[in-house]
């Protein structure tokens, strides 16, 4: 290491004198980076294998932490100097290609592509295929659903001539704080179905109940914060299939799948909650649960285009390519 890289690092790795607090302050004393490594801070932590609250995986295996620490210079945005990063892990507005890529393409959209598959995404249409996105968690998934949502129902009633002053969100009182952040965040009115001593999550009857033209979505949730209860997807799809098409709504599903996205299609393959219902517009789910990834990555899946407004994606080509 150069003489100039020793002293960047030295001034990176400064010490930090506490306040009377405990807290730091600004740094007056500065010495090596080894003399400045934290590795007393951390061991007040928590043992990261307990922790089974928070659902998170804490445990990979040594090829895929050997993968990430090869790769951690990388700013894989950058796909014109990082081109393989980039098909592995897409991000908009690129669609899943659930139709056979070309050979030349045949690692594009690899996790996008992955997951809409194991969620029955409709492969009916080719131009109408289905596409995703990654995301730090699920919680950053969930606003970016729900802005879609919100933003899809307001070109729906500004085309009728109708008001867009009043949008709700129809959910259980069960969902995660997330979903209350949403739709404080988006400014839409939270319509709660509440707990009962008889259920804890929401029931798909009063959800459709306080289904109004101002609905924008129902949320269902598959694995429950708090019971790991699915809620039921299917029926729920029903019902707005025929309120849908008594009052002439478009009245949509999000399922929040954080928890149960790769779960049930393993250990229950027959139970209908994903693309295979025509009312299921938008699915997150998260990897770092129990996609058995670290944290933090979650994913939002789309449909199809249709249901992402297309004034929501934006094209830039800052560093070469296009993306």
């Amino acid at each position: 290491m150069s003489s100039v890289q020793e002293n960047m690092f030295d001034l990176a790795c400064a010490t930090l004198p506490m306040r009377n607090d405990g807290q730091e302050t600004t740094p007056i004393t500065f010495h090596t980076q080894k003399a400045s490594h934290l590795f007393e801070i951390p061991d007040l932590d928590g043992n990261p294998v307990l922790n089974l609250a928070s659902f998170v995986t804490t445990y990979m295996e040594p090829e895929a932490e050997k993968l990430m620490a090869e790769n951690l210079s990388k700013n894989f945005i950058d796909y014109e100097e990082y081109p393989q990063s980039a098909e592995i892990q897409v991000h908009l507005p690129y669609t899943t290609h659930l139709t056979p890529p070309a050979p030349s393409s045949l690692a594009q959209n690899r996790c996008v592509n992955m997951i809409a598959r194991m969620l029955h995404a409709p492969m009916d249409n080719p131009m109408s295929e289905a596409l995703g996105c990654s995301t730090i968690g699920s919680s950053e998934a969930i606003i970016l659903s729900t802005l879609a949502m919100k933003r899809r129902w307001q070109i729906a009633r500004r085309a009728k001539g109708l008001p867009t002053d009043n949008p709700n969100l129809v959910m259980g009182a069960n969902v995660q704080v997330c979903w209350e952040k949403a739709v404080k965040y988006l400014e839409i009115e939270a319509r709660y179905v509440y707990c009962t001593e008889d259920s804890y999550i929401m029931t798909p009857d009063k959800a459709a109940e306080l289904c109004d033209e101002n609905t924008i979505g129902v949320c269902a949730i598959l694995g429950s914060t708090y019971t790991g209860h699915y809620e039921d997807v299917k029926t729920l799809n029903e019902l707005l299939v025929a309120k849908n098409a008594e009052n002439g709504w478009d009245i949509g599903i999000h399922v929040d799948a954080a928890s149960g996205g790769f779960v049930a299609p393993f250990v229950k393959p027959e139970l209908e909650w994903d693309f295979r219902l025509p009312r299921v517009i938008s699915i997150n789910v998260s990897g770092h649960k129990y996609g058995l990834t670290y944290a933090g990555v979650g994913w939002a899946i789309w449909r199809s285009p249709d249901y992402l407004p297309k004034d929501l994606i934006f094209n830039i080509n800052y560093l070469g390519s296009e993306q």
